[in-house]
């Protein structure tokens, strides 16, 4: 199996994809701007081929390296990157080489919040009321219909990019001052907790592996200056699991890992956010590894290359991301975090640049059996000082 891999070397953990792909018989192809001699030595190694281009961002070099390499390697049979900004890319290069995995033409329903609203309702699945206002007039008939607050953000975008929250009429004209030219969906506000279905669909759409996230802070709250806190519990609730399930049916997904956000209710009633077709962001894929005692990266192969895979975890562990932030006057310095987390501190991380206005220029991953103490001591080590 011949397997393109766009970008294998960003995000860094990205490479250990590849490291599985090649253990289990495939054959990987890397494409991307960096020289060879700057990746890193496993990615090196990992790596069949490689073909690096001037510019990611001009499709005429990728179709170019990709034919290169089917000179090389004959015919491809998968183009991949986990990668939330190659997604459209992806599709593109499978749709024009013939490869199997989302086209071009199923892009939209995963990646328009407009288009994905459409799916989930004809799903049954709830869903915020939204509307794509490409007009300053449509966007005030949209307000005076939902009240405020609402919520402006791209109607494709990543995390909490672009997005505003318009409290009033005063926010609402300084956002109609300043949106840039692309669309846009203006959202009612859904209170509620912000929870994940997560995992991994093998070739025929059936989940193989699931989990859950749940966040103590939404994205834009912690772009705003707050803390990003979030956590793998060692159960999925019932209810969150069986919507999560007719989610992954009503976007047929396959062979693909796959993170679902929705608003959980006071009653326990999930309204969707979103889709994303890849894992999600950060260390997650790590914390599942490390609360499960599983290998995610070699499933995922093993779906790749074999179509299938099982993966049996008693779910030891719960695993608690606790981010802070350059900058920030905390209570505990950066060597008392360390002492207060004690044996509960599995990793502490720098976290990439691109990535940290999320979840933190540094993140402390925590895992033990009882979440709870996990969260006292994730309160501790973003507690402010004063």
């Amino acid at each position: 199996m011949n397997v393109v891999f766009l970008s294998p070397h960003f995000p860094p953990y990205i490479r250990q994809f590849c490291m599985r792909l090649r253990d289990e018989g495939a054959t990987v192809l890397g494409v991307a701007d960096e020289p060879y001699d700057h990746l890193d030595p496993e990615l090196r190694a990992a790596l069949a081929d490689y073909f690096r281009v001037d510019d990611m961002n001009r499709y005429d070099d990728l179709v170019r390296a990709v034919g290169w390499l089917i000179h090389r390697h004959g015919r491809i049979d998968r183009v991949e990157s986990l990668n939330e900004h190659w997604l459209e890319v992806d599709a593109r290069l499978r749709t024009d080489f013939n490869v199997p995995g989302i086209r071009t033409a199923e892009v939209d329903r995963i990646k328009r919040k407009s288009v994905m609203k459409q799916v989930f309702e004809a799903a049954g699945i709830p869903t915020g009321r939204g509307r794509v206002c490409r007009t300053p007039d449509e966007a005030r008939r949209f307000v005076a219909e939902v009240g405020f607050p609402v919520i402006a953000k791209p109607d494709i975008g990543v995390g909490a990019a672009g997005t505003y929250r318009l409290a009033d009429e005063a926010d609402l004209a300084a956002y109609l001052g300043e949106v840039p030219p692309v669309d846009h969906m203006v959202e009612e506000v859904i209170e509620g907790r912000l929870v994940t279905y997560d995992g991994l669909a093998d070739r025929d759409g059936r989940v193989v592996f699931d989990s859950t996230l749940t966040y103590a802070t939404s994205v834009l709250d912690v772009v705003q200056g707050g803390d990003m806190t979030y956590w793998i519990p060692r159960t999925i609730p019932d209810h969150v699991r069986a919507v999560g399930l007719r989610t992954v049916a009503a976007f047929d997904v396959r062979e693909r890992p796959f993170h679902f956000e929705y608003f959980e209710q006071p009653d326990g009633t999930l309204v969707a956010l979103e889709v994303n077709m890849r894992q999600p962001g950060g260390l997650t894929v790590d914390m599942w590894d490390y609360a499960n005692e599983i290998d995610f990266y070699r499933a995922w192969a093993r779906v790749v290359v074999h179509g299938t895979t099982e993966i049996a975890t008693a779910r030891p562990y719960a695993c608690l991301w606790a981010g802070r932030k350059h900058g920030k006057a905390y209570r505990l310095s950066h060597d008392e975090a360390i002492a207060r987390a004690g044996d509960r501190l599995l990793l502490h991380a720098p976290v990439e640049p691109v990535f940290a206005a999320a979840i933190g220029d540094d993140g402390f991953i925590l895992r033990g059996p009882d979440l709870a103490e996990l969260q006292a001591i994730a309160v501790d080590i973003q507690a402010l000082a004063g």
